[in-house]
């Protein structure tokens, strides 16, 4: 028996090699797995039979190419027609996976876009999402503020309006931007139509980097009125030149200078350091330098293995370099960057990098966008300008993350110490903290954060409905919020018997709890409430922390004591007297005495941190749970033939949407526009 267990691991690899040498010398993707069937690498290749075989022909002990390698249990490989179809999948698949060993970017909301809305006297409007063509867009911008300062900037040179269509139909004078000469009041007909079509026009070629064609035409306008002694209107012209001439005087580019191709660059600066990555994106639009954003990869624990050169086949060709060199960290951070970044956000037609692209990466990417692109890493003038900023703010950014994830290193240690807490490895401390909301009983719902490798996991949390109490008993609600969240949990580990040290399966959740929503997420919607029967916790966490005093500590041990779990895990956040921050005691389960922190211990401050998050993601699910019963989950809008005006009716005869679903038929029929078939489906959709 011993004997066959011992050959078992052979005849898997041997029938692995067996799988690589079948395979075919095509351009593809492969996909690597432990034993576990989790992915651990994707991959892209020219030739999917050179490239696979060579991790498997060379030596790679003591690196983590090679820690990967002894892990991979199978593989999958998918043939494709071309290197851009390749580079294509690879990304889709990385961010689909999310592999251990890849080089990973979290996915960002769209960026933001400054919209012309087309109407008779155009709007300038923020803007985030797909485009339309009925408008104008004109970005992408690197955030909101970058946005917003050029909509003031409009403002104040060219004076278009900002307000919505409606409020435009119906003023009958002018608002209080016009007073501050921040429009020119066509809702009122201060200005001609023609006239302001002529501001738009202005304004759209400032956007596309013609600041001095721009600047020449006011410039001979204001001569044109002054000689047809129009004074007045050549003043405004004049005051318009001065505003212009002081928004190019604030910018730091010779416009002049640069060709149109030039005008619309991506610049990208990479730096390492401290086992972390950042690369920062600064962009530059018709001339004019928008600001810059940092992003950081999320395998922040893999940046040693960036640094290895991925094995070299018998072609000389290494991933990502055709000689075989050595690719440095920063080359593979900027390059995966650049692969996943671009096939989700069009680029412009220049790049400007701080270390060289893989031309045939530039060349896949061109070809799979239909763009003719172009990638620089020693520029010159104005360009190198531009880099030497982002490389400074690269460095910054990194610099500043790289202080705070050491000052909450701190913070866990400084907690795990004032607790006593028997934990070997600071990275996987879990902590899971558990709050309770409502308001007077009504929509009561608790969260439950987590706490894990110095940072909040906002992935992780869950919002429980507590349904089946008594109104306002917080007791009962810890209590059922509890044991859901761990019986399930206990249920696995009895039924399973794992080797040591394996993780446990991951096991479903109550139905109606409430998924994760990023901190600041108010709403807890129908897709929150979806996702939710996805995750009781995988492990038992190091330290469970419960809103509250020596009640919730009590109930906490009760269902700890029934599920057979270690009482020592529980900890009660007591507030302090008066209720003030700072003040706040530790209770304990296991009959230890109560815990001061100094008002300025990192301990406390950790866990302040925590329990107002736990605060935070229960009261604000609980809102939007309670408006949801309060408006009856906006059914009144549901209902075809209600429209605003009949919504509003029915509203203020019954006192609200509780008001109309207590009304009968006769007396919803007897509001003015709702006919007897409509009134009847109004009450069949409210019951």
């Amino acid at each position: 028996m011993n004997d066959a267990a011992a050959r078992t691991p052979n005849l898997a690899r041997e029938a692995l090699l067996a799988e690589v040498t079948a395979l075919p010398s095509l351009p593809g993707v492969y996909r690597f797995f432990d034993a576990a069937d989790q992915v651990l690498y994707v991959g892209k290749a020219r030739n999917l039979k050179k490239r696979v075989s060579s991790y498997f022909h060379k030596d790679h002990d003591g690196t983590r190419i090679g820690a990967m390698v002894g892990r991979i249990a199978r593989l999958q490989t998918t043939v494709v027609r071309s290197e851009a179809e390749a580079l294509l999948l690879e990304n889709t698949l990385i961010k689909t996976l999310a592999p251990k060993f890849n080089i990973l970017f979290r996915d960002d909301k769209s960026y933001p876009y400054l919209k012309l809305v087309g109407h008779r006297f155009p709007r300038v409007a923020y803007y985030r999402g797909s485009v339309d063509r009925r408008h104008k867009y004109f970005g992408p911008y690197p955030g909101a503020w970058a946005v917003k300062e050029t909509i003031l900037l409009l403002q104040k040179v060219f004076r278009l309006r900002t307000c919505e269509d409606t409020v435009f139909a119906n003023r009958s004078r002018p608002c209080l931007l016009y007073q501050i000469q921040r429009c020119s009041a066509p809702c009122v007909g201060f200005i001609a139509e023609a006239d302001y079509a002529r501001d738009v026009a202005d304004a759209e070629a400032f956007l596309l980097g013609d600041a001095d064609a721009v600047m020449q035409k006011l410039q001979t306008r204001m001569m044109a009125l002054s000689d047809a002694l129009e004074f007045e209107r050549a003043a405004a012209v004049r005051d318009q030149i001065g505003a212009l001439s002081r928004v190019l005087h604030q910018q730091s580019v010779e416009q002049s200078s640069l060709s149109a191709r030039e005008r619309d660059v991506d610049i990208l600066a990479v730096r390492c350091q401290g086992g972390r990555a950042c690369v920062n994106l600064a962009m530059v639009r018709g001339g004019r330098h928008l600001g810059d954003r940092a992003y950081f990869p999320r395998s922040g624990a893999d940046l040693e293995a960036w640094a290895v050169a991925l094995p070299v086949g018998s072609d000389g060709e290494s991933e990502g370099d055709p000689d075989g060199a050595v690719r440095s960290a920063e080359e593979r951070v900027l390059e995966a960057f650049v692969a996943q970044h671009y096939l989700a956000n069009p680029p412009p037609p220049s790049l400007v990098t701080s270390h060289a692209l893989d031309p045939r990466l530039v060349d896949a990417l061109g070809e799979q966008l239909g763009v003719r692109l172009a990638a620089q890493h020693q520029p010159r003038e104005q360009r190198r300008i531009w880099l030497e900023m982002a490389v400074k703010g690269a460095q910054i950014a990194l610099a500043r993350l790289l202080a705070e994830e050491g000052s909450q290193r701190e913070r866990t240690r400084a907690l795990v110490d004032a607790l006593d807490l028997p934990v070997d490895d600071l990275e996987t401390f879990r902590i899971e903290c558990f709050d309770v909301s409502h308001t007077a009983g009504e929509a009561t719902q608790a969260s439950c954060v987590v706490f894990q490798n110095h940072a909040m996991r906002p992935a992780d949390y869950r919002r429980f409905n507590v349904e089946g109490i008594t109104a306002g008993d917080d007791y009962a609600a810890m209590r059922q919020v509890l044991m859901r969240r761990y019986a399930r949990l206990v249920e696995a580990v009895e039924e399973v018997t794992p080797a040591a040290g394996a993780p446990h399966s991951e096991t479903a959740d109550a139905p109606d709890d409430a998924a994760a929503a990023a901190p600041g997420d108010a709403a807890a919607g129908s897709a929150a409430a979806g996702s939710a029967k996805r995750a009781a916790p995988k492990r038992l966490p190091d330290l469970v922390l419960v809103d509250g005093g020596l009640g919730q500590v009590a109930v906490a041990r009760e269902v700890f004591g029934e599920l057979g779990l270690d009482l020592s895990l529980i900890v009660g956040v007591e507030k302090g007297e008066g209720r003030k921050v700072g003040l706040e005691e530790l209770v304990f389960a296991d009959g230890r005495p109560k815990l001061a922190l100094a008002h300025d211990s990192a301990a406390l401050m950790l866990v302040a941190q925590i329990r107002d998050e736990a605060h935070r993601f229960a009261i604000t699910g609980m809102r939007a749970r309670r408006a949801k019963v309060r408006t009856g989950g906006s059914r009144l809008e549901d209902i075809d033939g209600v429209g605003p005006k009949k919504r509003a009716r029915l509203l203020q005869r019954f006192g609200g949407v509780r008001g109309v679903a207590a009304a009968s038929v006769d007396d919803l029929a007897s509001v003015d526009g709702i006919s007897r078939e409509l009134a009847e489906e109004i009450h069949r959709v409210l019951h």
